[in-house]
């Protein structure tokens, strides 16, 4: 069949959106028609060759919600007319990492994931003959997109699938990292770096789990006013006097929590410096840039301080993806103010224009 898709021909330079060949899926792999797509920041990071991971040409997109089209050969768990979100993290069920609690990195397909194939080794995606890859299993910046069934959930089809797409990567990063990672107690302190899509979710998630106070740093003002609506008690304009504004507002000690969500390295180091002595946890969810590493004084780590990396929030995303958007349904989670601009997939880099801008939250492609 045929698809439109924005193809990354060349890091850095607009993507190209163009029509593309799709072959049907094979055995454990499904069709999806792709409803909602977030333009997410992670996408920008490929397309500008910053990541040293990164290969061209290639469908990118990876925070998509859908319907089920068609299935292949040995799927069970699915079945056409199927609401569901992507999940750029699957979750096989079946290996050492899916059977232990402690992590969410499944191991089944990630070596071919990592190279822009399907489990299979190959791809389903082509032109003239010649295979286009796919982006982190996912490629959602297409109108249908092919996708093994162990890397999508199921979620309620009362949920409206522009909302229920954040959940396939932003929203559930910030949302996991407060309750999966860090498991923030009640009664807690917690401070997030960064008031983009994944810090406002690590503010959500410090007041589902009962944090008393909650502390959001970031550069611009309109954010730290979202990040109040998603229960941010304190806002701190971010810069070099961050730190020391924490440890006034508890009492010197720091906080018991902390997150970073900007992925500056800088601020990876003013989460360390911001957690409290004895038991603070410091948790990253930012992605560096290529060839940056972390500058800690060992002192702070010495003095109780423990630093945690969270990826997509440690979501185990076929069993955890739905259940948190039960809680968005249930009125626990507003995902509104996050959906800043809907674009048409013609629109895509404009997205990412928007992104460098710092304008809004999410930029949502409507599939129509």
């Amino acid at each position: 069949m045929k698809t439109r898709a924005a193809v990354l021909e060349q890091f850095g330079a607009p993507l190209e959106v163009q029509e593309l060949d799709l072959a049907e899926p094979k055995d454990g792999e499904v069709l999806i028609r792709l409803v909602a797509c977030g333009v997410c920041h992670t996408d920008l990071f490929t397309a500008s060759g910053a990541d040293p991971s990164g290969y061209s040409p290639a469908v990118l997109g990876h925070e998509g919600a859908g319907v089920v089209e068609r299935t292949g050969d040995g799927v069970a768990s699915l079945a056409a007319g199927d609401h569901v979100v992507t999940l750029f993290s699957p979750q096989c069920r079946e290996c050492i990492h899916c059977l232990d609690p402690r992590t969410n990195l499944c191991l089944a397909i990630r070596e071919q994931q990592g190279l822009g194939y399907l489990p299979d080794g190959t791809t389903r995606f082509s032109r003239d003959g010649e295979p286009v890859r796919h982006f982190m299993g996912t490629s959602t910046f297409s109108e249908y997109t092919v996708m093994p069934e162990i890397a999508l959930a199921k979620i309620n089809p009362e949920a409206p699938l522009d909302r229920a797409a954040l959940f396939a990567c932003g929203l559930s990063t910030g949302l996991g990292a407060a309750m999966n990672t860090a498991k923030v107690e009640a009664g807690s302190t917690g401070v997030v770096f960064g008031a983009g899509m994944v810090g406002l979710g690590a503010v959500a998630g410090c007041r589902l789990q009962g944090a008393e106070t909650i502390v959001c740093v970031d550069l611009s003002d309109e954010r730290l006013e979202l990040a109040k609506g998603q229960g941010a008690t304190h806002t701190i304009k971010g810069g070099p006097d961050s730190v020391q504004e924490i440890l006034d507002l508890t009492g010197g000690f720091g906080a018991d929590y902390t997150f970073e969500a900007t992925g500056l390295v800088s601020v990876m180091r003013q989460a360390v410096e911001a957690a409290r002595m004895g038991w603070g946890l410091a948790t990253v969810c930012g992605v560096a840039g290529k060839g940056e590493t972390l500058d800690v004084v060992p002192r702070f780590l010495i003095t109780g301080r423990r630093v945690a990396g969270s990826s997509f929030g440690g979501v185990k995303g076929r069993d955890q993806v739905p259940q948190l958007i039960e809680r968005y349904l249930a009125g626990d989670i507003d995902v509104d103010p996050f959906v800043s601009h809907k674009l048409t997939l013609d629109e895509v880099n404009r997205g990412f224009e928007l992104m460098e801008a710092q304008d809004g939250i999410r930029s949502v492609i409507d599939f129509g």
